[in-house]
């Protein structure tokens, strides 16, 4: 499993690991994206189906809304380009 950072800039979601990033109007987008870039790192990303944790980065919400919720959501998905 690999593990990227998930924010929303205000008009993408944004996934990174810091050597990977990909962006997304919806998140489904966001996966196709995210594919797309990781077929590019065929030395680090070998085989699939390949399985991405995105942990939202609760930096990215206002300080006075974060005592409300201790996390905004994560989302774990499975990317299968094998066909």
């Amino acid at each position: 499993m690999f593990d990227f950072r998930l924010v929303h800039d205000g008009a993408y979601w944004v996934a990174d690991d810091g050597q990977v990033s990909a962006r997304g109007r919806t998140l489904p987008a966001l996966d196709i994206a995210l594919a797309a870039q990781l077929r590019c790192h065929p030395e680090r990303y070998r085989g699939a189906p390949l399985e991405v944790r995105m942990t939202f980065d609760n930096s990215v919400i206002p300080q006075w809304i974060r005592q409300y919720s201790n996390h905004y959501f994560n989302r774990v998905v499975t990317l299968d380009w094998s066909d």
